[in-house]
């Protein structure tokens, strides 16, 4: 493929993102691919890996899988523009840097990020997985194995989980509901949103941990959310998909599932 096929197509990749990100991936790629005609600007080598995603995606057919992938590139850009205004420089590290016989770590990311955009039938969680790819670029502390591990977290929530994270990384400018959690709704929906707040204890996600029968058949503390605070687990989760910027009517709707007013 020429350079000229390459962008064409690749451009075109990013465009057809416009029914998830919208009007925003027409912009996205100009960014990426007329960088001289683009009113922001992105780091020449984060806009190099996603010229390359771009070109590999851009043979998907006609589907949402290709919605999704040109989704979250524009996504990147997005947030990748932010970082660049608020002057957080992409890393200096290899992470850009071709290895001998492999690609880019770079490279190699955003492929995991996109394979997961285009898994992702919940259609909102495309946002959070662009703007990991970015907050990645400027993130030094953390290598792909710490990102892969971030990944396959994320991979196994879902929506009204990640905004109860969301809700609970937000905690020390919007106050949590200090009203005891029903250990056991009868309503199926405050049921499975209950199901939900007790997996991301389980999984590490969040402390405390489910409370553990006491001997003797005492009863058990009820937890609140506002008794909830993020793990090591839950910070590398809520820092690399931005759940600060997570809609704020997501976390209202994921505290109306469990029964709870917002503070």
């Amino acid at each position: 493929m020429t350079a000229a096929e390459e962008t064409t197509t690749g451009r075109t990749l990013v465009e057809a993102g416009a029914p998830v990100a919208g009007s925003m991936s027409a912009a996205a790629a100009t960014v990426v691919f007329e960088p001289a005609a683009a009113r922001v600007q992105v780091h020449d080598g984060f806009a190099a890996v996603l010229r390359r995603a771009a070109a590999d995606a851009a043979g998907l057919p006609t589907g949402r899988e290709r919605v999704r992938a040109g989704a979250a590139l524009a996504f990147a850009v997005e947030h990748a523009v932010t970082l660049h205004r608020a002057g957080r420089a992409v890393r200096g590290d290899d992470f850009l840097a071709d290895r001998p016989g492999n690609r880019p770590v770079a490279d190699e990311l955003t492929e995991a990020v996109l394979l997961a955009a285009r898994a992702s039938t919940d259609e909102r969680r495309v946002r959070h997985l662009g703007y990991l790819l970015a907050e990645v670029a400027v993130s030094p502390d953390l290598d792909p194995g710490v990102v892969g591990r971030a990944l396959r977290l994320a991979g196994a929530l879902g929506w009204r989980q990640l905004a109860l994270l969301a809700a609970v990384g937000r905690r020390d400018r919007v106050p949590l509901p200090m009203t005891p959690l029903d250990d056991d709704p009868r309503g199926w929906t405050a049921w499975a949103a209950r199901e939900d707040v007790a997996e991301l204890q389980r999984t590490g996600l969040l402390d405390p941990p489910p409370a553990q029968p006491r001997p003797g058949g005492a009863a058990l503390p009820r937890l609140r959310m506002a008794d909830l605070r993020l793990t090591r687990r839950g910070v590398l989760v809520h820092r690399l998909l931005v759940l600060e910027v997570l809609r704020e009517d997501a976390v209202t709707a994921a505290l109306a599932d469990l029964g709870l007013p917002r503070s």
